[in-house]
């Protein structure tokens, strides 16, 4: 019989952190009224108002990150105008043209690590005015970003703010896809909270299916009046959950007692781990980040070698003989698990 593969296939392989489990299992008989109007998630809300230091803000929560993504910018976005992504964004790259779907461009930037800067947001936004086509073109109404980026890396608090002031200045929305962002909180290498993201964006959201949510994502709008109607809104996106208890809940207890804040922290810890292996054993990292997603570079007789123990994710092409390949740890992975991929790793010494 052959043992089971080590799967560092993505982050979000197992169901839900056990404190949610217990919490949903406490609360199933419990009769509450629907579409997040309980007191459960009434708790949530206000857990989070707590952590991002804004006690007036929208909290909505959604079930998955690309519904999230799309609501929030079919919502913020005129229907002349697109948003400013970077071409490895998620929304460029993974979520099957939804934001197109819903009728608005994903105006793409080079860039190096994942990341836009404040200036090529400003000479994007200039050279669309400048242009004596613009009004024959798709207009910039809004900048996304992710924390932590696609590629896992991440935004200081004064990149942050430099991108912030220029969306200020251009009057175009800053929104943030925090589908990783426990993971980034937990980085010592961070120095921007969920207080700063809150006062420097337009909407963000907090991400729960890869941080040990079962399912679901916390849409945050600091400023309420920004998004009117917004129940009627998602409801017309068939994203209105009529047991909205569950999300509720889960998010409740990510919000106890700082879970959110510690849920990513082994999880880093390994992925420093994995890390270290690839440098030992002479295998390249595609680019240096802090987070829990590793890039590495292999031949493709050493992928066939590292695929007959492990599970990780193809990422792309590097060059004709070698590919970039992804392991990404997460809440839930197991220390015996790493061990046994950097004994593989070291194999290639």
């Amino acid at each position: 019989m052959t043992s089971q593969k080590i799967n560092v296939a993505n982050d979000y392989l197992q169901g839900t952190h056990p404190a949610i489990l217990n919490r949903m299992v406490e609360s199933n008989e419990m009769e509450l009224t629907g579409y997040g109007t309980d007191p459960i998630t009434a708790s949530a809300v206000e857990r989070i108002r707590q952590a991002c230091a804004c006690p007036k803000a929208e909290v909505r929560f959604l079930l998955g990150g690309t519904q999230t993504n799309q609501i929030a910018i079919a919502c913020l976005l005129k229907s002349y105008q697109g948003v400013i992504a970077a071409k490895t964004g998620h929304v460029s790259v993974h979520e099957a043209g939804a934001i197109e779907f819903g009728g608005h461009k994903v105006l793409e930037l080079d860039t190096p690590d994942g990341k836009l800067t404040a200036d090529q947001i400003q000479q994007t936004i200039e050279d669309y005015w400048a242009d004596g086509n613009h009004e024959h073109m798709v207009m910039p109404g809004m900048v996304y970003i992710s924390q932590p980026t696609e590629l896992g890396t991440l935004y200081s608090k004064e990149e942050l703010t430099a991108i912030s002031q220029v969306c200020k200045e251009q009057k175009v929305k800053l929104f943030v896809d925090g589908a990783r962002l426990a993971y980034a909180l937990a980085c010592p290498e961070n120095d921007t909270s969920l207080a700063d993201i809150a006062c420097l964006c337009d909407a963000f959201y907090i991400g729960g299916t890869k941080c040990g949510a079962m399912f679901g994502e916390a849409l945050v709008i600091p400023d309420p009046s920004l998004i009117p109607h917004l129940t009627t809104i998602i409801k017309q996106h068939g994203a209105l959950l009529a047991k909205g208890r569950l999300l509720g809940i889960q998010f409740d207890e990510l919000f106890k007692d700082k879970l959110y804040d510690r849920i990513g922290q082994e999880a880093i810890h390994y992925a420093n781990q994995i890390r270290q292996a690839c440098k030992e054993a002479g295998l390249p990292l595609y680019f240096e980040n802090p987070t829990n997603q590793v890039f590495c570079i292999v031949t493709e007789e050493e992928k066939e070698k590292i695929a007959k123990d492990v599970l990780f994710s193809f990422w792309e092409k590097y060059d004709d003989h070698h590919t970039v390949i992804r392991f990404a740890t997460s809440w839930s992975t197991r220390a015996e698990d790493v061990e046994k991929l950097c004994q593989i790793l070291s194999s290639f010494a």
